[in-house]
């Protein structure tokens, strides 16, 4: 590796002048790098020189666009057999938001201070903050899926997100917030009063959802041979994607046995009945087809919430001046909220009691940590009221 200042002539018989990195690469092959400054090449030599004696390092004239990487990504996910929905996402990223801007950048040059700027100008053309955090991560694919190709040496979109991991997870708590009996999660009361107002063939399903807590994705892709009417059961075994196509659950853990009362057993088998036995989905159409998740929520779930009288007020009139109403929760989400609260309350309260551990498997969540983040601040408290003057007592006789 040697830095050295070189001059010229052009044919026109112009002084020209550059400082070049020459260094030969992991493969014995040589590379000559032109820069303005000496600082310039000195800082690039004792990189590529790191670069080159672990073996990582990847020269422009080998490097590809980040356009070229993306369509690599894109056909490493096809390869690998993603829903559908997660392709037009990568393709969406790359088309939309990541080519425009850097589309034609060489990966050897996506550095960090490249990744802020790009930042940046997601920023500067108003993309949504969960936007520009989706499209970074995005971009960190194409730059993880290039280096296990050879095509890059280094991820500067880990990098940066290692040193925010912290900051940002704080961050999301203080925005989130923890969730709220009566404004995230339904009360006893107004779940009481949804379940005394369903019929038809929705009562089924919304029971499901209320003593399951199962996603849509996994209600709608549910079959019959899943359902165990002997022992009390629903297994999670696929689920339906926006396109209705069938696929695993999202994860390991998404697979699942969750026990049932009798009330909904019983809702099942009225079900099953009226279809006569011609149905594969618990939950299919009228033509036998999983439904969409918007059909559920619209159709199903705030249509049950009007009739229920869980609405609340939009602040607007109508045209003979009556206020408009519409459904307080809006989500399928806000049942399966419900259904962590009554597996983790008391069972004086009306709630099961469970430990930690097993609202996660019944969740279905793939790390107890994800449990404890949403549902943790429900656990009751045991050193309240009677208990903690109890343990101050004890403590000083």
């Amino acid at each position: 590796m040697s830095v050295r200042k070189r001059e010229w002539k052009t044919a026109k018989g112009v002084s020209k002048s550059a400082w070049v990195a020459d260094y030969f690469d992991v493969a014995g092959k040589r590379h000559q790098m032109a820069f303005e400054t000496k600082k310039e090449a000195v800082a690039f030599a004792a990189t590529a020189s790191v670069e080159v004696r672990q073996g990582v390092h990847v020269a422009d004239s080998d490097s590809v666009t980040v356009e070229a990487a993306g369509k690599f990504w894109i056909a490493s996910g096809e390869g690998a057999g993603l829903e559908r929905s997660t392709i037009n996402q990568r393709k969406s990223h790359l088309e939309h938001h990541i080519v425009p801007m850097i589309g034609q950048m060489l990966l050897s040059k996506i550095t960090i201070p490249a990744v802020r700027e790009f930042e940046d100008k997601l920023r500067k053309e108003r993309r949504s903050p969960a936007m520009v955090k989706k499209v970074l991560t995005s971009l960190g694919s194409i730059l993880s899926d290039a280096g296990e190709r050879g095509l890059a040496n280094r991820n500067p979109v880990r990098d940066i997100r290692g040193s925010r991991k912290g900051k940002e997870h704080r961050q999301e708590k203080r925005l989130k917030g923890k969730l709220e009996v009566g404004v995230d999660i339904p009360t006893r009361d107004e779940i009481k009063a949804l379940i005394a107002a369903l019929d038809g063939n929705w009562r089924p399903f919304l029971l499901t959802v209320v003593f399951t807590g199962m996603r849509s994705s996994e209600l709608r892709g549910l079959r019959w041979k899943d359902v165990d009417f002997v022992r009390g059961e629903v297994s999670v075994r696929q689920r339906v994607d926006q396109f209705k196509e069938m696929g695993k659950p999202k994860s390991e853990a998404g697979t699942r046995t969750i026990p049932v009362p009798p009330l909904v057993t019983n809702a099942l088998k009225e079900l099953k009945l009226k279809q006569g036995g011609k149905q594969t989905l618990v939950f299919a159409n009228p033509d036998g087809e999983a439904r969409s998740h918007k059909n559920v929520v619209v159709k199903g779930l705030q249509t049950a919430m009007f009739r229920a009288g869980v609405t609340i007020d939009t602040g607007k009139l109508d045209k003979k001046g009556n206020p408009i109403l519409k459904a307080k929760y809006t989500g399928l989400h806000s049942l399966r909220h419900f259904y962590a609260s009554w597996l983790i309350n008391r069972k004086e309260e009306g709630g099961l009691g469970l430990p930690l551990k097993m609202v996660q498997e019944r969740m279905g969540h793939s790390s107890i940590i994800m449990t404890a983040d949403t549902y943790g601040h429900l656990f009751p408290r045991d050193d309240d009221g009677k208990e903690l003057a109890d343990a101050a007592s004890a403590l000083l006789t």
